[in-house]
């Protein structure tokens, strides 16, 4: 058994680790940690009008839920959140505020380690509680990057580039899997979804216009020939089905695709706000380099502390005996263990997008609440149009004021900005709302009720409030069809959008002067397909 001795070593012992990666883990995990210092940020700005006690989707209401249906013990593991212990208002920010915390340390690389395993049970805590505002991929992303990273990362307190504890082969490869499922599960899902669009090459003929927060660098994109679309929806393919593969071929090669990769994906940056997605993608492209090709880029000084850094474990010899060894074997043995789970996982991911094969599910199953072994698949089937839906209050049920967005298009002459890595939430949901049902999104008539009372937490979500002195007595949520402006509407009418009134998408509801709720009007919309 020496040889599997031998092999486990090699794959999970940082001592035996990839010692030519210093420089991409340095450069990835300052990325993560700008990542993850992004998404608590924008929660700073929005946990509480979201899942706070008087947000629109309570964590602490979940979280009952939750017990009611599965008991304590089980509920915990179908929930994994610190927000067991509270879920009030203070806590809340507390989550934001120690996740930013660490992700600034991470950045500044102190103690890594323990950073990342605080930002990691930061953000699940809020992922586990959020429901609807957290069934995002790049929130999974995150957390399966953040979640390897752990075993990926330098020892000690202030590693530097961490000559003395390379990372894992195991941790390296799990990482750079992850970024291969990204692009190449996006491209399955496009095919096996069977949507015409991406097989005549026309997805990406009004993609700018119709995603979730498109920008002014988008509106113009749209406006370019047909023949431009297609060619950017056949390279599309061509990318994710294809010229990933390139992963697994020999470093010239890896180096090639990264430099494919990488525009590609500032591109998508500048032309739609997907959160912090593209950055993360763009950072798991880092580890696709080597220090050979990375450190002539380096300072001078930073050259020289490179060179002269510690002397790798490769060089040493092992010494422990007894507890010690034994510890180190068993360690070694439970990361071996795990990652072998992770890694059955999102392979079984993978099989289940192209064939229902029948493996077993329980280790897939037990992995999910945790969101570090996730199936990927972007823009399986594209939006055909775009709808926006807008929230109005009224005092007397004829005139109607709406609400106004801080991020959603709404003000037909302002131009869409960017505001990626930034994640508003919120908007976000708003833009899948619009393509269904407000029966399959309770947060539409549950935000109605929250406005019928002035609740400030959720208010905060918006730009601003048009019934500043008392709440309005009725709160209906109305649904617009938007497009692009034309090149000759922008040029004479200084237009962005132009947009066409739908009806009214969920019950308008009043409050009498008793507090009662009552539906005024039903809904008159169908859903988007």
């Amino acid at each position: 058994m020496e040889w599997l001795s031998s092999a486990t070593r090699w794959l999970f012992d940082a001592e035996h680790g990839a010692s030519d990666r210093l420089i991409p883990r340095w450069l990835f995990l300052r990325a993560l940690g700008c990542i993850y210092f992004s998404a608590f940020f924008s929660l700073a700005f929005q946990i509480r009008g979201l899942i706070g006690p008087n947000g629109i989707l309570p964590a602490n209401d979940y979280l009952q839920a939750v017990t009611h249906t599965f008991g304590h013990a089980r509920g915990i593991w179908f929930a994994p959140t610190v927000l067991w212990f509270s879920s009030g208002p203070h806590m809340l920010m507390a989550l934001c505020w120690v996740g930013m915390g660490a992700s600034m340390l991470l950045v500044l690389n102190l103690w890594p380690h323990g950073m990342l395993a605080i930002c990691f049970v930061c953000f699940l805590s809020f992922v586990s509680a959020a429901q609807d505002f957290s069934g995002y991929q790049s929130d999974g992303m995150l957390l399966e990057a953040g979640f390897i990273s752990l075993f990926f990362a330098p020892s000690g307190m202030r590693p530097g580039f961490g000559k003395a504890s390379p990372p894992s082969r195991a941790s390296l490869f799990l990482l750079q899997w992850e970024w291969f499922r990204i692009y190449f599960e996006s491209g399955v899902a496009k095919m096996m979804s069977g949507d015409p669009e991406w097989r005549h090459f026309t997805a990406m003929d009004e993609y700018y216009q119709n995603g979730p927060l498109p920008t002014w660098i988008g509106w113009y994109m749209q406006h370019l020939p047909h023949w431009f679309h297609a060619s950017t929806a056949f390279a599309t393919l061509a990318l994710e089905l294809v010229l990933v593969w390139m992963l697994f071929l020999p470093r010239h090669w890896r180096i090639v695709i990264f430099f494919i990769v990488t525009p590609w994906e500032l591109g998508v940056i500048f032309t739609a706000n997907y959160t912090f997605l593209n950055y993360l993608v763009l950072a798991l492209g880092v580890l696709l380099l080597d220090d050979e090709f990375l450190v002539r880029f380096l300072p001078r000084r930073w050259k020289q502390s490179f060179a002269a850094g510690a002397t790798t474990a490769n060089d040493q010899t092992e010494t422990s005996e007894g507890f010690r060894h034994q510890l180190k074997v068993a360690k070694l043995s439970l990361i071996a263990v795990l990652f072998a789970w992770i890694f059955y996982a999102t392979v079984a991911e993978l099989i289940w997008m192209i064939a229902p094969i029948p493996v077993p599910t329980s280790p897939v199953v037990a992995l999910e609440p945790f969101r570090i072994a996730n199936r990927y698949g972007l823009f399986a089937v594209m939006t055909r149009g775009r709808y926006e839906i807008e929230f109005q209050g009224s005092d007397d049920g004829k005139t109607w004021t709406a609400y106004p967005f801080r991020y959603k298009p709404q003000e037909l002459n302002k131009p869409p900005g960017i505001y990626a890595p930034y994640q508003p939430r919120f908007d976000w949901n708003l833009w899948f709302a619009s393509l269904g049902s407000w029966r399959e999104y309770p947060i539409v008539p549950r935000t109605e009720i929250r406005l019928l009372s002035n609740e400030s937490d959720v208010l905060n979500l918006f730009k601003g409030n048009p019934f500043p002195q008392k709440p309005p007595r009725q709160v209906r949520a109305v649904l617009w069809q938007y497009w692009f402006t034309t090149m000759a509407e922008k040029r004479t009418q200084g237009l962005w959008w132009r947009r066409q009134f739908l009806g009214l998408y969920a019950p308008t509801i009043e409050r009498d002067s008793d507090g009662n709720l009552s539906w005024v009007e039903a809904p008159n919309v169908l859903p988007r397909q």
